[in-house]
């Protein structure tokens, strides 16, 4: 049995660890639960996600299969853990979309540390990851048109607002969702100059 509950041959975790100039970016792991269930359990944190919700702990520990997906991390894709000092801040993903060379950014903060550019920083260290290291081609991000944090977080790492659309889930709608979701894109090409 292997340390994401599976079983079978051994893969090679390629996620690397990460310095920023202010945080460490530490690839996700079980140890990480107990930070994951308190930010997935705050009402600000949730707003623009799924149903608006917060989380409960069997939630969030039901989810970690996805963010510890070894085909994922044997090619440096992945969910990391964002620490400043030992504080823990949030994660940033960077995970593999159905087309070849295009992988999904995303990120979630603790709301303490929101405004400081943080997300910004994560962000920018996995698209270097995702270009230079990985070799992917495309990195899209997608959030709720109304989220203009997250939003500008997308504008300032040189991402363009490709699409707008609706998305139709399981869950109820949470206020915003009629002004439909938005998607970002950054190209290899584009980003030399970022």
């Amino acid at each position: 049995m292997h340390d994401d509950g599976t079983a079978g041959e051994a893969v090679q975790d390629a996620r690397p660890t990460m310095k920023t100039g202010r945080m460490w970016l530490v690839p996700l792991g079980r140890q990480h639960l107990p930070d994951l269930v308190r930010l997935d359990a705050d009402p600000a944190v949730m707003r623009f996600l799924g149903d608006g919700r917060p989380r409960s702990a069997a939630e969030v520990a039901s989810r970690m299969a996805g963010r510890t997906d070894p085909a994922a991390a044997a090619r440096g894709l992945g969910y990391w853990s964002t620490f400043e000092a030992r504080a823990f801040i949030g994660w940033g993903l960077l995970m593999p979309t159905e087309v070849a060379g295009e992988a999904e950014l995303g990120y979630r903060l603790r709301p303490e540390f929101w405004g400081r550019g943080l997300a910004t920083e994560i962000g920018a260290a996995l698209i270097d990851h995702g270009f230079s290291t990985v070799g992917l081609r495309t990195i899209l991000a997608q959030t709720m048109a109304v989220n203009s944090g997250s939003r500008a977080v997308m504008a300032k790492l040189g991402m363009r607002h490709i699409r707008t659309f609706t998305w139709e889930g399981p869950e109820q709608p949470i206020p915003g969702s009629e002004h439909g979701e938005v998607e970002y894109r950054l190209d290899r090409d584009a980003a030399t100059g970022r």
